[in-house]
């Protein structure tokens, strides 16, 4: 009997450490799949003919809702299906896709049209060290590897750059 508990108790033990031994994300991730010449996207824009990423890395939450307005802007021109429009949020600007930022709400509603908002995991990582946990985004946010290269990647496949 005592040698079952062991074998039970190292057993799940090996269990919870697989568990833990990656962070689980509530959020879409691009980290097991990101492939830099083939970008990938939390929602298809299969009728886009506009492609555009707006730059978010100022810790300014009056330039995190230039930036919404921005795309709120573009949507309303080109119509929203015709217009993809990635947010990448890095450095200072990843707050404001921390759970509870003051502008969680406009995130929301501008992701029910189609809005992508990127989330930089070097930072996230960066914040993980300086606080000892990963930061808790808002749904909406999609974690990709590093928000400068997805801001690359994205402008190497077309996309227009603005940075409010």
């Amino acid at each position: 009997m005592f040698s079952y508990l062991i074998r039970l108790t190292m057993c799940v033990m090996f269990i919870c450490a697989i568990g833990i031994s990656r962070p689980a994300y509530a959020n879409v991730s691009m980290l097991d799949n990101f492939d830099y010449a083939h970008p990938a996207f939390k929602n298809s824009m299969p009728f886009a003919t506009v492609h555009l990423v707006i730059q978010v890395s100022q810790d300014d939450p009056a330039l995190w809702n230039l930036a919404l307005n921005n795309a709120q802007n573009v949507q309303d021109y080109f119509g929203a299906q015709k217009v993809q429009v990635v947010v990448v949020a890095y450095g200072p600007g990843l707050k404001m896709l921390i759970a509870g930022s003051p502008v969680a709400e406009r995130l929301a509603t501008l992701d029910q049209e189609g809005v992508e908002f990127d989330a930089c995991h070097v930072t996230m990582l960066g914040i993980e060290r300086a606080t000892g946990h990963l930061p808790v985004l808002v749904p909406s946010a999609v974690i990709v590897p590093g928000g400068i290269v997805r801001i690359m990647q994205l402008e190497s496949h077309g996309f227009e750059y603005i940075k409010p």
